[in-house]
């Protein structure tokens, strides 16, 4: 597969293997780009703009919709693109093709909604005489960076509003998964101007620092760790910012829980996706009262997650990534059960994949739950009530979704008002979103909103009019 600069395919001599985590096969090359090819996809971009700012909204929703129709068609193929490159069940990524087809759909609505508001000029001193409005213009050039775990969604949460805004877009997703990208971006170019929709594929040091320094580029939305997402922040200048940084999700299970709904939710936040999911449930905080209780159905539920091909639709979990991913996610497992944790079930490897795992009397101070561990495990910390709970829930340096099951009302209040996070969810696991919900963490989980109304929202300006 090609890059795509100014609606031409481009292609390199060195290439990038993309290779199936399940059987270590290569699926697909993909081009080596060099920080020309990141100038020339951001000049494309640039000169681009003008095609955008004089479509009327009417047409680019048109537009929006027919991108939608035919990313429909190509669904099943996508969907099989996205297990080949990543791992993730297939059943999973049908899951993902259906939400980015509802994001573009959401966008398509949106870019006909996209107004200012009439200000009060007479409400101060020398307004009485004037009329004032506010208007929304674009940005201009958006950038989106995205990780592997949901090449298109997450892709698509980016380009989408972006589009819907009237900006031009410069793209680089994922070396190790780039080629569900690549092909959701060739549709989008079918139907916009030539320069409006660009992709590059490298390195992202080489790639990467071209786009964040570059003057023509107005606004980055990153998704990825905390340590690029820091060199961006320092890097940007003046850009707008987006960046969603990965979380440490916690989930509270308080003595009045309902324990089979809790042990569900437990169960599928922690494994969907081989736990390499931001929301994943990566912290399990229980009342020390059902502790037992909860931790014998959660084990009891974890030894039937079926493991295995991911192309049978069948199969719960797949493998991570790569058989690196697999061996930190191990080496965080083996480290806090030297430091004291029990391990009930799981904890083997096999080349990428690593087994469901419920590791007992976990503390928070342990490096598994102070960092983020991208993998397939529970960790359980046992906590005397609430006030305990929300202090642990905390206590690392992440802020992004918390779920809390509870049957009191109060409890749920407290859990509200207390845990810092961008979301807190009562009686849902972390994993729980919906496209059209602000999404976005504290503390170093990042900064700014996703969810179509609120990305667009930040990839305008506001123009104020006034006439005397």
């Amino acid at each position: 597969m090609k890059m795509l600069i100014n609606g031409k395919g481009i292609n390199k001599e060195d290439k990038i293997d993309v290779i199936n985590p399940f059987n270590n096969q290569i699926v697909g090359k993909v081009p080596l780009g060099d920080a020309k090819d990141a100038k020339d996809a951001i000049n494309a971009a640039h000169k681009a703009k003008k095609s955008m700012e004089e479509m009327s909204s009417r047409k680019l929703s048109r537009i929006l919709y027919d991108i939608h129709q035919e990313l429909k068609e190509e669904h099943q193929e996508i969907s099989k693109l996205i297990t080949l490159e990543t791992g993730k069940p297939i059943r999973d990524s049908k899951v993902e093709m259906d939400r980015s087809l509802q994001t573009l759909l959401m966008a398509a609505e949106e870019s006909k909604r996209i107004h200012g508001e009439t200000v009060p000029m007479d409400a101060a001193i020398a307004g009485k005489s004037v009329f004032g409005f506010t208007i929304k213009i674009p940005l201009g050039v958006v950038a989106a960076i995205t990780p592997f775990n949901y090449p298109v969604n997450l892709a698509i949460h980016k380009i989408a509003p972006a589009l819907a805004a009237k900006n031009t877009v410069v793209f680089k997703p994922s070396s190790k998964a780039p080629l569900a990208a690549l092909k959701m971006a060739e549709i989008m170019d079918g139907h916009l101007p030539n320069g409006v929709v660009n992709v590059i594929t490298g390195g992202g040091s080489v790639l990467g620092d071209e786009i964040v320094t570059s003057d023509l580029v107005n606004k980055i939305s990153f998704t990825g760790s905390v340590p690029t997402g820091l060199s961006i922040a320092r890097k940007a200048g003046m850009k707008k910012l987006t960046l969603e940084l990965g979380g440490n999700d916690p989930l509270l299970v308080m003595d009045d829980a309902d324990l089979d709904v809790a042990v569900a939710g437990a169960v599928g936040g922690s494994y969907l996706n081989a736990g390499q999911v931001c929301i994943a449930v990566k912290r399990i905080i229980v009342h020390e009262k059902v502790a037992d209780e909860f931790i014998n159905q959660l084990v009891s539920h974890t030894r039937k997650v079926k493991v295995g091909d991911p192309m049978d639709h069948e199969t719960v979990m797949g493998p991570l990534i790569d058989e690196n991913a697999a061996i930190n996610v191990e080496q965080a497992v083996n480290k806090a059960i030297e430091d004291g944790a029990q391990l009930l079930c799981g904890g083997n490897r096999d080349g990428a994949f690593f087994d469901p795992t419920v590791l007992d009397h976990v503390e928070q101070d342990m490096e598994l739950v102070q960092k983020e561990t991208f993998g397939p495990v529970s960790p359980v910390i046992r906590v005397k009530d609430l006030d305990e709970a929300i202090e642990v829930a905390n206590s690392t340096p992440y802020g992004l979704q918390a779920g809390v099951f509870t049957s009191s009302i109060e409890n749920a209040k407290r859990a509200v008002r207390e845990i810092e996070s961008g979301s807190v969810l009562i009686n849902k696991q972390s994993t729980f979103r919906t496209d059209n919900m602000p999404f976005g963490g504290f503390k170093m989980s990042g900064m700014g909103k996703e969810g179509v109304k609120y990305a667009v929202e930040d990839m305008t300006r506001s123009k104020m009019v006034v006439i005397g």
